[in-house]
């Protein structure tokens, strides 16, 4: 099993932790977390690629072990965390890269792929929507925050309880059992930092801009169809199987693959999703996208007992 190693660098004047592990010389993926965790969340799927990529999960300032500046200090959008992204990947010499992307890790990844699309080299989406489609009826209160945010800040405020981190987590789990509670802890304790409840607000109504963004994301997608595997825990109470199915409206050879899981489908299949990464990898180093060899596969793949 390969040692993960864990550093920082300094981007703009902050502080950026990443998990590193695998060979150098691998193909390099960058695994972007969700919301309100961090890289400690891709724990168990980075052994299971780790003889074969070189892969990096970075934290986003005000996320995990990086820095968190203040609102005051600090633009939190996610054009600028997807800004500090590209320059972290620019800064580790990284010149081509398949993309991971779980819920936040989405708007921002996307944005990096729609400006540097030499740069992407392959995406696998989990649970991360680029379609309206996507957002599930839960999504109501943050679109009413976007239209008044002083007047609906205290129902998105509940979105920063404890018993709403556990939610996410254990809300459609097929095995529960395998939920750890470090997960969940650990992002609480991060999120009851003093002042983070700020960051964490501007977040929520900055993220009013991805879907204005969503045709954009679309437009790239159809254009340059990257090699595109959509995996997903089919029981996500936020991101709905529409907004994964959807993918395929744009890059019609995506591969879209259905977890019996829930949000944070890694806590309980990261073997499955490593597996189907795996394979994928395997029909992109074959050269079997961008041919008549591409298909879609929207079988539902079932957690092990």
């Amino acid at each position: 099993m390969d040692i993960v190693r864990h550093k920082k660098i300094n981007i703009e004047g902050v502080n950026i932790f990443y998990r590193e592990a695998g060979p150098a010389d691998g193909p390099t993926v960058l695994l972007l977390h969700g919301w309100p965790s961090s890289s400690h969340m891709f724990r168990n799927l980075i052994p299971e690629l780790a003889d074969r990529f070189h892969l990096i999960a970075p934290d986003y300032p005000g996320f995990g072990y990086s820095d968190a500046p203040s609102v005051n200090d600090f633009e939190y959008s996610f054009d600028h965390l997807s800004t500090i992204v590209e320059k972290f990947i620019d800064s580790l010499g990284i010149i081509q890269v398949s993309m991971y992307v779980h819920d936040y890790g989405g708007p921002i990844g996307f944005r990096i792929a729609e400006r540097r699309p030499d740069l992407i080299r392959a995406i696998v989406v989990q649970n991360a929507v680029a379609h309206m489609d996507g957002l599930a009826p839960s999504w109501e209160p943050f679109i009413q925050y976007w239209q008044d945010r002083a007047g609906n800040e205290e129902a998105v405020r509940n979105f920063l309880k404890k018993e709403t981190t556990i939610f996410q987590y254990t809300h459609g789990a097929s095995q529960p059992e395998k939920i750890s509670p470090d997960a969940y802890v650990f992002d609480q304790t991060l999120l009851d930092r003093p002042g983070n409840d700020l960051i964490q607000l501007e977040l929520f109504y900055d993220y009013r801009t991805n879907p204005e963004k969503y045709p954009e994301w679309q437009q790239y997608l159809r254009e340059h169809k990257p090699p595109m595997l959509v995996i997903w825990g089919e029981n996500d109470p936020f991101f709905t199987k529409e907004g994964a199915l959807a993918y395929t409206k744009d890059n019609p050879d995506a591969t879209v693959k259905f977890l019996n899981a829930g949000h944070f489908a890694l806590e309980e299949a990261s073997e499955e999703i490593a597996d189907a990464m795996h394979a994928f990898a395997d029909r992109v180093d074959a050269g079997k996208y961008n041919t008549s060899a591409r298909r879609k596969d929207t079988a539902v793949l079932q957690t092990k007992p």
